[in-house]
């Protein structure tokens, strides 16, 4: 993107998430996301219907009058949004790119921090770490979050255990971490994505974003095309109109193995696609995540 077209699409971008946020998936958040516990507050005089284990003993006997204690939540979180920004996400045929996409989930979700008084931190990375942002608060923070994943290049290869590793050494506390890439990691490195998932779910609240463009689930049956792997540079020469419903086998394949990996050491995750209605499919997320916790 050119920078004059990066200013606009923040712009665009700005004003339609705080609207969003604003009207209804703040509330959401901050129900879904809870604080590190409850910090005492003050007293005030009992009320019928309080519960007789929240009366303040002390205060009671030395004013002769019953008084409960009043606790608020421990609100401050920190959210660690990761994005993957290897070739891979340099692509969408149809609304968007997944870069794009990524960038506008981000914005969403930052937005939603910054309103529940949270921190936020961006983590963008290929095959190497490409821009840490400290966790920080405010309206520009959130800006610039949304300008750096916008105005990145897409380059090099998938590496989430690369990221994850980073994303141990940086955070030493517990927080939000909302990983949102392809997934495109190498058959080979299945079992170091599985290790690197699972040290990071039990350290944090980890939630994948999976994005994925319907061209790369399905082909169009339209004859013979050169096809280039975006992260290797390799071309290969491929007849759709055969080869398409094997393409689309193999697709649900990796997916199905993604899933059942998320499933076994028990993580959420979240499945968006450039063509679909992401805010809807965010939203029926928080729902349900609401309703099992």
């Amino acid at each position: 993107m050119e920078t004059s077209e990066i200013l606009k699409e923040i712009r665009r971008i700005d004003i339609f998430t705080r609207k969003l946020v604003n009207q209804r998936l703040a509330g959401q958040y901050h129900s879904v996301f809870k604080g590190r516990g409850m910090n005492f507050d003050e007293v005030r005089p009992y009320q019928p219907g309080d519960e007789i284990r929240s009366i303040d003993w002390n205060v009671t006997a030395r004013t002769g009058d019953v008084y409960v204690k009043q606790f608020v939540e421990e609100r401050e979180l920190t959210i660690y949004i990761m994005i993957d920004l290897s070739a891979s996400m340099d692509f969408g045929l149809k609304t968007m790119r997944k870069q794009h996409l990524a960038a506008r989930i981000a914005a969403l979700l930052t937005f939603s921090a910054v309103k529940n008084n949270d921190r936020v931190s961006l983590i963008t990375f290929s095959d190497r770490v490409m821009k840490f942002i400290p966790p920080k608060k405010g309206k520009k923070h959130v800006l610039r979050i949304i300008r750096e994943i916008l105005g990145a290049r897409a380059e090099g290869k998938t590496d989430i255990p690369l990221a994850l590793e980073f994303l141990g050494r940086i955070a030493k506390r517990r927080g939000i971490v909302m990983l949102i890439s392809d997934f495109f990691e190498k058959d080979e490195r299945a079992n170091l994505l599985e290790r690197s998932l699972c040290v990071a779910a039990r350290r944090h609240d980890l939630i994948p974003v999976v994005i994925a463009d319907p061209f790369e689930e399905r082909l169009p049956q339209a004859g013979l095309f050169a096809l280039e792997d975006p992260e290797t540079g390799g071309i290969f020469h491929m007849d759709t109109s055969v080869a398409a419903g094997g393409f689309f086998e193999e697709s649900g394949r990796i997916r199905a193995r993604r899933e059942t990996l998320f499933k076994k050491h028990r993580v959420d995750f979240i499945n968006l696609r450039t063509d679909g209605e992401y805010i809807k499919a965010l939203m029926n997320y928080f729902v349900l995540r609401g309703k099992r916790f």
